[in-house]
């Protein structure tokens, strides 16, 4: 049965930095484990707003929408969702495949986010790129992904040897959970190529950690190739219009799970469910944003470019083409 109107609570109007952004049903429950409401989630990205306004702004962001709660359906949103205040700013995306284009939300300060939550949104996934210029990436994303049988183990060693690479490459890796089970490392980077080179970049990374730790990683494009017990190095969320969750982004998972930024250090300890909307308000004021200096250590992939000739000489193949998806069932 629907909710009658005022069910959940009166609405409450929350002050964010200024701009007036109304919280209706407040009291709805939207995460099965402990119960925190809409208002929480609210309350939550005010805790952590320096970190989530950082991770997602001047980018495109698809919106996760739950307008019952995450036991509920998700709604993935493109287009910016109807009854935006005037203050709410867009980018505009084209879609040249399909003919298409849609007006993102592109996150300038906290009252965008807030207002997201208003309009029952609990993850944001942004684009790699910026704004002033859609179509060349800023963030080369590595996305070490757990086939269903890996062990956690296996990723922190995925996690290590990327460092390891990392570090000899003179790039600067911002790791964090992915909400899930894996783990996710950014690096910025110049924004000075196509997502086709950025993704054929971050192929070559992936073969050269999947070279030193075979027995844990795969680069398998197609998932019936690989070990199920293998971390898949996803190097497609670097193709144009493929979005991961952002640091900070709250997951649709009953306990509320964040994908929380980490120091190299912390990966050995840390478990992904460590951080929930609960925890992690305490964590950000203590610790503030471990993300805070990524825009100060843009890296050149030239030489990742580099590598990447020298494979396809040696007779790897190019990366597939990204929209011949890797998730076919098995045959």
């Amino acid at each position: 049965m629907a909710a009658r109107k005022g069910q959940f609570g009166e609405p409450v109007v929350l002050d964010i930095d200024g701009f007036d952004v109304r919280i209706s049903n407040p009291d709805r429950p939207y995460f099965s484990a402990r119960g925190e409401t809409k208002l929480d989630l609210a309350r939550y990205y005010e805790a952590v707003g320096p970190g989530i306004v950082n991770a997602l702004r001047e980018r495109p962001c698809m919106l996760h929408r739950f307008p019952d709660g995450v036991d509920g359906e998700k709604v993935h949103q493109k287009r910016i969702p109807r009854g935006a205040p005037p203050w709410i700013e867009t980018v505009r995306l084209h879609f040249p495949r399909y003919g298409l284009h849609a007006d993102e939300l592109c996150v300038t300060r906290l009252a965008d986010v807030v207002w997201a939550v208003q309009m029952s949104t609990v993850e944001f996934h942004p684009w790699n790129s910026r704004r002033a210029d859609i179509e060349k990436p800023d963030e080369w994303r590595i996305d070490l992904d757990p086939m269903p049988e890996a062990s956690y183990a296996s990723v922190r060693r995925a996690a290590t040897v990327s460092e390891e690479v990392l570090a000899e490459l003179g790039a600067v890796g911002y790791p964090k959970t992915s909400g899930g089970r894996g783990l996710h490392v950014y690096v910025r980077i110049e924004p000075a190529h196509g997502f086709t080179e950025v993704r054929r970049a971050a192929l070559a990374f992936a073969r050269e950690v999947e070279r030193r730790i075979p027995d844990v990683v795969t680069t398998a494009w197609w998932r019936r190739d690989r070990d199920p017990a293998a971390v898949f190095v996803d190097y497609n969320q670097n193709a144009r219009d493929h979005t991961i969750a952002a640091a900070y982004s709250v997951r649709g998972t009953p306990e509320g799970r964040v994908s929380a930024p980490l120091s190299w250090t912390e990966i050995e300890d840390a478990e992904p469910g460590d951080f929930t909307i609960a925890t992690m308000p305490g964590r950000f004021a203590e610790v503030g944003d471990l993300m805070a200096d990524i825009d100060r250590t843009p890296f050149d992939i030239a030489p990742l470019l580099e590598w990447a000739d020298r494979d396809e000489a040696d007779g790897a193949e190019p990366a597939p083409d990204p929209d011949d998806r890797p998730e076919d069932p098995a045959t």
